[in-house]
């Protein structure tokens, strides 16, 4: 049912007084109330996507990961573009940066990605052909994976393969590696290939397919859905080594119709269906993004933090769910202000901490949700 915008904000304005109270004790994170003893205390990994650029020179950046997370990816440094300035050298230095941060400081480190349509470097198109692409490819995760091998909790191996909308058989994406591998099988080479390298590489890692846009109740979603479980059923009946399934959650607060979205049975029957295939499921990427919400922060805040707390204390009830990422942890580098973001202007407030560094009612929202999880064996 569509509810109007004075009983949406004073529904989350309610909220945002629970969790203003509760900020008073949780912005004190000297005093151990953090994001990740929040989610240690119930065995889960909590930690956030983290900008290199940052890390090495904002302190204050810095100080914040080393106080609040637990398991750091990199949001550009270990994809293929990045790491690939030529189709004969590797530039490591950022991804050594912060493998070695999250070493230092005793956090688990992700890899994303080995494989995705977007981020290739300029010298992809014109020399990757059907006759090399596999090398090119295998090489790659031979370089790459080898060289964090043991240093690693999960790759995203795959990322973003599905894409309904682009009408090929199985819901895949029309990707430039769907083009220059044979992508008639109802698992596409490439997809199987990195899958079986990378475990090849690095056997200890957590092999993990990535994707957005399967969380929702609406028809697309739950056609994406059907697809994203279509390849995890083959790969498994093909032997290809997997391992989890990652659920980006880049999510709204509000609809674009003016709606709250609703999340829920859909995602948690496909979440059930990956546990009873031996699958653990990671949220890897969650932002809230607050586009369509009155421009008054306090409406902002509190309309994102109804949605920190309802959608990770739905998902988080599956025991399958190990880890809970955000994408950055401090609305100061948070790339939704880059891309479709709001129209009047203002910055989103999208993440646990605010531009100042500061935390925000969402931070309570997901402190709460962790300590409410069931605690995971």
């Amino acid at each position: 049912m569509k509810i109007s915008r004075r009983e949406f904000v004073g529904r989350g304005a309610a909220l945002g007084a629970v969790a203003a109270v509760g900020l008073r004790g949780v912005a004190q994170t000297a005093a151990g109330v953090s994001i990740r003893a929040a989610g240690a205390g119930r065995g889960i990994l909590a930690g956030c996507a983290v900008s290199v650029r940052a890390l090495r020179g904002d302190a204050a950046y810095k100080k914040l990961l080393e106080e609040q997370v637990g398991i750091v990816v990199a949001e550009s440094e270990f994809k293929f573009g990045p790491l690939r300035p030529s189709p004969t050298t590797y530039f490591f230095e950022d991804a050594d940066f912060l493998a070695a941060f999250a070493e230092a400081n005793g956090m688990k480190l992700r890899g994303h990605n080995f494989v995705w349509h977007r981020q290739l470097p300029k010298w992809f198109d014109g020399y990757v052909t059907k006759e090399n692409a596999k090398q090119v490819l295998v090489e790659h995760i031979e370089k790459v994976g080898g060289r964090y091998a043991g240093k690693i909790h999960s790759w995203d191996v795959v990322n973003e393969a599905i894409q309904v909308s682009d009408g090929l058989p199985g819901g895949f994406r029309d990707s430039p590696w769907q083009k220059v591998l044979d992508g008639s099988g109802t698992v596409p080479e490439y997809i199987a290939v990195a899958f079986r390298t990378a475990r090849r590489v690095d056997p200890k890692a957590m092999l993990v397919y990535n994707d957005y846009g399967i969380e929702g109740e609406d028809e697309g979603s739950a056609k994406k859905r059907a697809a994203v479980m279509g390849l995890l059923r083959e790969m498994q009946r093909q032997k290809i080594p997997l391992d989890a399934l990652g659920v980006q959650s880049h999510i709204s607060a509000v609809g674009k119709d003016g709606r709250v979205p609703v999340y829920g049975a859909g995602l948690m029957a496909m979440i059930a269906e990956v546990r009873k295939m031996g699958l653990k499921v990671l949220v890897t990427e969650m932002d809230v993004n607050d586009r369509y919400v009155a421009a008054e922060i306090g409406a902002r805040d509190a309309a994102v933090a109804q949605m920190y707390g309802s959608y990770l204390g739905t998902v988080l009830q599956d025991s399958a769910v190990i880890a809970v990422l955000t994408w950055g942890i401090t609305d100061k580098y948070t790339w939704l202000n880059g891309e479709d973001s709001r129209t009047d202007g203002e910055k989103e407030r999208p993440l646990p901490f605010d531009a100042a560094m500061q935390p925000t009612a969402a931070f309570a929202a997901e402190v709460r949700a962790l300590q409410g999880a069931p605690v995971r064996g």
